[in-house]
């Protein structure tokens, strides 16, 4: 079964000072190094006149696809600091980039990775961090007198719904993760009384708050 993923959901910026220099970090949810590197490309362009933008990305569900920059900081005290934290935190297709002013104090090699990681930690904390999981489509198909049936049983469990169709019959398309079809179905079954036809539709990822 396909593994559920913690990623940013939503872009997310912080910014602190230490030791004078500017430190302004932003994060994105990316499912691509294009999508990654267009992130990096857009916030290097709004940053024209910083001293340095570092940054990593792990832009994959697997964990296999990662990529970091010191951008001219000492090797070592930037991107790999970054990078690390993407780890420590579990979180995939997600970059995260910090743009650095220097103040004019210099922070050392062990300052700096401080400094990276600190930043990009700071900000994760206050990303919003959802959950992606395997989910399936259900198409509901019931008469007319059982919509409120199939509206109270959806309201009841953890479900999206997705649409509703009113034609001859009324469809409701409902989305649920995976791992829960099968035990979604029966029971809807079973609590309509045989009175629901269902057809089962596409699979994909869908994001969940944690």
């Amino acid at each position: 079964m396909e593994k559920s993923v913690r990623t940013v959901f939503a872009r997310h910026e912080s910014e602190k000072i230490i030791e004078k220099s500017r430190f302004i970090t932003f994060s994105a949810h990316v499912e691509s190094e294009e999508e990654a590197r267009a992130f990096i490309a857009e916030i290097r362009s709004k940053h024209s006149l910083a001293t340095h933008v570092c940054y990593a990305f792990i832009s994959d569900k697997t964990g296999h696809l990662q990529r970091f920059s010191d951008d001219g900081e000492p090797q070592g005290t930037a991107g790999v600091p970054i990078l690390e934290v993407l780890k420590a935190k579990k979180l995939f297709e997600t970059a995260v980039a910090v743009v650095r002013y220097f103040g004019g104090v210099k922070l050392g090699a062990g300052g700096l990775v401080r400094a990276y990681s600190s930043s990009a930690a700071e900000n994760l904390d206050g990303a919003d961090i959802r959950v992606l999981e395997m989910c399936e489509e259900y198409v509901l198909i019931v008469d007319y007198t059982g919509i409120d049936g199939v509206q109270k049983y959806l309201s009841a469990h953890s479900c999206s719904l997705l649409s509703t169709d009113y034609g001859e019959k009324v469809s409701f398309t409902v989305a649920v993760k995976k791992a829960e079809g099968q035990q979604f179905i029966a029971e809807l079954v079973d609590y309509m009384q045989g009175r629901v036809e269902y057809e089962k539709g596409k699979e994909y990822y869908a994001p969940f708050k944690e």
